[in-house]
């Protein structure tokens, strides 16, 4: 049983249906497109009402080129098909437009060429054409609904980018409001929201991520994700709470790239947020934290606290040591690092000794000096606690000479 060859390349001769094929079909064209139309609108409604909107011309005069251009391909190989492509794609367009997918859409294609077929098999019996070339013609006619499926998705995919690509656009802007330290009027945030497809949550957290950052992670994050990832300092904006399923997502989208999850905030403080994870990724590179795929906040927040300004740390430090400046640096040197582990810890001079390396004496020793300098401050709850902030922070820091 001879059959078509299904075309490797859009618009390749429908051979070996018979020219003359092309002459028993055109005068059927006309009643063929009524009875496609009353059948697709009855299965697809949705056609019915895009037939009497706005782009209801086109749409006929799609159906009726995709018919004609079949015959016309019959009847002479050469023809152009060029105004059934345009209005192919501007299907697809329509499709992308409506927000559907194209399964519908391939749907009514393939109930076409149903009908179609049904309509070639009375065409054969009527002219007693042989059922070898009712199957051949078969064969093409599905292939050719493969072909028109495929210019159809040009157009989708047209739309389709281009919205991708400006609602992205829209979202990196909406991103870089919602971080501005002059926040924009609320209606206005609504309606760059409503533009941008994104539901303006309550509260949602910040993810500051080391560049550069490769591009398959936008691929890798929830839908609703917002996203800056081509600046130097790129980071997310999640909506809601840092949950087990958020965090999963994040690890998985990530992976391979260092980052630090900010606290989660009131919308309103983001800037908060990415703030302290920035900062964060400050301090891994400072060595003060050790280093890890994706580090939390949450895990470090004593330490943010007490970094959070260096310079009044060291003048909170200055003042309250002030007593035993004169001293020699090596003796001071000694007696700060006593001090914070003996306030740190609350510990007897035992283990403050075991800690530090040097016999209970020595701190016994070292502290009863520290109380001649400093008795009064240190029984002084404020003045101690000062003290203790101080020296934990610098401790921190790896500077223990409060200088």
């Amino acid at each position: 049983m001879p059959s078509i060859a299904r075309p490797s390349v859009l618009g390749e001769p429908l051979d070996p249906l018979p020219k003359k094929f092309a002459a028993f079909m055109r005068p059927l064209l006309p009643g063929l497109l009524n009875e496609i139309r009353t059948e697709v609108t009855r299965t697809y409604p949705v056609y019915g009402r895009l037939l009497n909107g706005p782009d209801g011309d086109a749409i006929r005069q799609g159906v009726e080129q995709a018919l004609t251009a079949f015959v016309d391909r019959v009847a002479d190989p050469s023809s152009s098909s060029e105004l059934r492509d345009e209005l192919l794609r501007r299907f697809g367009r329509v499709e992308a437009y409506e927000g559907r997918d194209l399964e519908v859409l391939q749907g009514a294609y393939r109930l076409g060429a149903r009908i179609a077929l049904r309509r070639a098999k009375t065409l054969g019996r009527q002219y007693s054409l042989s059922p070898t070339l009712i199957l051949a013609f078969a064969d093409a006619l599905f292939a050719y609904v493969e072909e028109l499926e495929a210019i159809t998705r040009e157009g989708y995919a047209e739309v389709r980018e281009r919205a991708a690509s400006e609602e992205s656009a829209l979202r990196r802007q909406l991103l870089h409001f919602l971080l501005a330290s002059s926040p924009l009027p609320r209606t206005t945030v609504s309606e760059l929201c409503k533009a941008a497809a994104w539901e303006l949550p309550r509260s949602c957290f910040l993810v500051a991520l080391r560049p550069p950052v490769p591009e398959h992670i936008q691929l890798g994050l929830d839908r609703d994700v917002l996203a800056d990832l081509d600046i130097p300092q790129p980071h997310l904006l999640v909506p809601g709470d840092l949950t087990p399923a958020r965090l999963d997502m994040i690890r998985t989208a990530l992976a391979g790239t260092r980052a630090a999850v900010g606290l989660t905030v009131p919308l309103e403080q983001a800037a908060d947020s990415v703030r302290w994870a920035r900062r964060i990724l400050q301090l891994v590179d400072d060595d003060v934290i050790t280093d890890a795929p994706l580090i939390r906040c949450e895990d470090h927040l004593t330490t943010l606290w007490l970094l959070s300004d260096s310079a009044l740390v060291d003048r909170v430090a200055a003042r309250e040591l002030a007593p035993l400046d004169d001293l020699p640096a090596r003796r001071r040197d000694r007696l700060v690092e006593t001090l914070r582990v003996h306030v740190s810890t609350r510990a007897p001079a035992e283990q403050v000794g075991e800690v530090l390396g040097v016999h209970a004496q020595t701190v016994r020793y070292r502290l009863r000096t520290l109380d001649a300098y400093l008795g009064d401050r240190l029984a002084d709850p404020d003045h101690r606690f000062a003290i203790e902030v101080a020296l934990r922070s610098l401790h921190l820091r790896g500077h223990d000479d409060a200088t």
